[in-house]
């Protein structure tokens, strides 16, 4: 029963997708009402196979937005059909960007960048800083997924060093260096979506993140000196060890430097694309990347003359891919719910302005203090980084600020950056300790509370100088 459902639910978010493309180059009112009534459909169905402690978030989101509805007097009935769109271009998107790792399995890519840069690597704060930057690059293809790819191909290169100075070496570089691409990486849904509703320039928006991201790798590597002379082991040693045992095997599969390159070239095709079509065509970037997703591992597949083998992974991505991401799909859906019955009753405005209270009550702080922090609490109850962006860029979205749109961005993202090292109760802290077996908590608030703090306030540093000096 529960695997018909799961089935079901794949076919209608598929459909919802589809639709949301066809909507916009078509604007057509039926369909406008179709896609409303196909999220409705899914939003539902997801509660007959989910389990209860899954389905809470969602089913809390939709109550509030429906007692919002009730106590403004708004229509609940066009909010429930607005509402719903909402979250379509997102969706979409969430949809599409995995579709990615389809051609990074074709071919040994990952592996052979993680060997052609060990040679360089050989230092604890080398390979520590290439961690950070690999983590990085691999999660503008498998976003979060990238975790546990990483995680096991360094603990296979390191898999004589043990214990937990060499897991606190590890695990805080990759979950470091993935939540800092929440601040600047194009594939990532949440910082596209704060861009795209905030309406801040896409390249301001990367290269300040881009910037930021890279201080806060600095700055972890400066953390991570001080953690090895904390533990007293020669983590030096154990790389350079490694790197001997590698340089002596004469049976490594990855040493061919044509998939390096095959990696550059697809890296720069993917993302040059997107760039140049955005600067050609004036349209949102929920819109436009999916679509250049889609052509582009198209174009792959037929370059490479392996067309075939798109009907078996997009059976297996329907089948398996799409059921394992229920809970999310029914949160964003909720959560479009409420942005929307958030915007109609007018409650974003008196949010906002409460948020700007509390920053007037309290000497020398302003509203983009607190912003980041905001977020950082709605991740230690449980909710996404993703959601939690939904949200309050949604809110924000509409109500005038006094500050710039790119600088919201940043104070968005760095709470979503410290929001995934320190809760225990999010997807990428929860995915990197089913990988290395230590507790979330651990992995989590434990490994990373101070370096975020740090973190915060240079980010806040950045922020008000910014603000201080130009606004």
């Amino acid at each position: 029963m529960d695997k018909d459902l799961n089935r079901v639910f794949s076919m209608l978010i598929c459909i919802y997708a589809v639709s949301h493309f066809i909507l916009y180059f078509t604007r057509s009112e039926v369909f406008s009402i179709v896609l409303s009534i196909i999220g409705v459909c899914a939003f539902l169905l997801s509660f007959f196979f989910l389990r209860i402690q899954k389905a809470s978030i969602s089913l809390f989101l939709a109550t509030i937005a429906v007692l919002l509805h009730l106590i403004s007097g708004t229509s609940l009935i066009e909010g429930v059909l607005s509402g719903f769109r909402v979250m379509s271009g997102l969706i979409s998107l969430l949809i599409i960007v995995p579709m990615i790792s389809w051609v990074l399995r074709e071919e040994s890519y990952i592996e052979s960048v993680i060997h052609f840069a060990q040679s360089v690597l050989n230092t604890s704060r080398r390979f520590y800083f290439g961690m950070m930057i690999i983590t990085q690059l691999i999660s503008f293809f498998l976003l979060f997924g990238a975790i546990p790819m990483i995680y096991q191909m360094v603990n296979d290169f390191l898999h004589n060093q043990k214990g937990e100075a060499w897991e606190n070496y590890k695990s805080t570089a990759i979950l470091r260096g993935f939540a800092l691409t929440t601040m600047w990486v194009v594939s990532i849904p949440s910082f596209l979506f704060a861009v795209d509703h905030l309406g801040a320039s896409l390249p301001l928006s990367i290269v300040q993140g881009a910037l930021l991201s890279l201080v806060g790798i600095v700055l972890s590597t400066m953390f991570s000196y001080f953690q090895e002379q904390k533990y007293g082991i020669p983590i030096t040693s154990g790389i350079q060890e490694e790197l001997k045992r590698i340089g002596n095997s004469s049976n490594n599969q990855f040493k061919d430097k044509r998939y390096v390159y095959e990696f550059v070239i697809l890296f720069i095709s993917l993302f040059g694309t997107i760039f140049l079509l955005k600067a050609l065509w004036n349209v949102k970037l929920l819109l436009l990347i999916p679509i250049t997703i889609i052509f582009w591992i198209l174009a792959y597949f037929i370059v490479k003359k392996r067309p075939y083998k798109l009907g078996s992974y997009g059976k297996r991505f329907v089948q398996e891919d799409i059921p394992k991401q229920a809970q999310q799909y029914s949160i964003l859906l909720a959560a479009g719910f409420l942005v929307d019955s958030v915007k109609k009753s007018g409650v974003g405005s008196y949010i906002v302005d409460g948020m700007f209270y509390v920053a007037d009550a309290v000497p020398f702080i302003n509203f983009l203090w607190i912003l980041p922090l905001i977020v950082v609490l709605l991740g230690f109850i449980g909710l996404g980084p993703l959601t939690v962006i939904v949200l309050v860029s949604g809110i924000l979205e509409g109500v005038p600020l006094p500050y710039p749109p790119e600088v919201i961005v940043i104070g968005i993202t760095s709470g979503s950056v410290i929001s995934i090292m320190l809760s225990p109760l999010i997807l990428p802290v929860i995915v990197l300790s089913t990988t290395n077996e230590l507790g979330t908590i651990k992995n989590g608030f434990q490994f990373n509370v101070v370096y975020a703090i740090t973190f915060y306030f240079v980010v806040q540093l950045y922020i008000q100088v910014v603000v201080h000096s130009f606004f």
